[in-house]
């Protein structure tokens, strides 16, 4: 965002909110490890729903805010987040374009170019090189999970982002949580419980207005 794991709205993410160092051989071995798990889950799961929780930080806030909603991804390239507390907001990704609802509002971007960037670091044969060549990466195992770190190389990244963290389950290589440190000064921290494995979603989950 966001998102076979193939980490299908992670990718939607990057993208919409929208990294020196060099990997050991060690921290190699255990990426290649986690981007094999990657790949052979984005294999068994097509879509996927649950529900998401934002906590978000700033110097500039008193406290954290929290957002809670629900999500539905179909590949890399459908999504829907529907917030509902502490107000409603409807976000809708669907190929090119991205609709914000916020009352009778709705703002309409194309991310086109950006949404294909970010998919051509998670979801494709060389998406692994692709990434390295922009992000620095270290991963660490933990009991649970496998956390990785991405910290921008390129000032195409490094303008908007300081860092993101990825947190993906031992055993199924799912996404549970996602860390978008932004250069706004914006920290936002996505939790994420998958409730529903390869289901069947309706199109008009995914309907977005695309200006002609």
């Amino acid at each position: 965002m966001i998102p076979r794991v193939r980490l299908p709205w992670l990718g939607a993410l990057l993208a919409f909110l929208i990294f020196s160092e060099v990997l050991t051989a060690q921290s190699d071995d255990l990426l290649n490890r986690v981007w094999d798990g990657i790949q052979q889950a984005q294999k068994n799961y097509k879509s996927m729903c649950g529900t998401l929780t934002e906590t978000r930080t700033s110097n500039l806030m008193v406290k954290p805010l929290v957002l809670r909603g629900k999500f539905c991804a179909e590949g890399t390239t459908k999504f829907s987040l529907d917030y509902f507390e502490p107000s409603s907001m409807k976000i809708r990704l669907n190929e090119n374009y991205v609709n914000v609802t916020t009352g009778d509002n709705t703002q309409v971007m194309d991310i086109g170019k950006n949404a294909r960037r970010a998919q051509s670091y998670f979801g494709q044969d060389k998406s692994l090189g692709n990434l390295k060549k922009q992000f620095a990466v270290t991963v660490q195992k933990h009991d649970r999970d496998y956390e990785m770190k991405l910290v921008p190389r390129t000032e195409a990244f490094r303008s908007r982002l300081n860092y993101m963290v990825v947190k993906l389950d031992k055993k199924d290589f799912m996404l549970r949580s996602l860390e978008v440190d932004g250069k706004s000064g914006v920290n936002s921290v996505f939790a994420i419980d998958v409730t529903s494995m390869n289901p069947t979603i309706p199109a008009d989950m995914f309907e977005v207005y695309k200006p002609k």
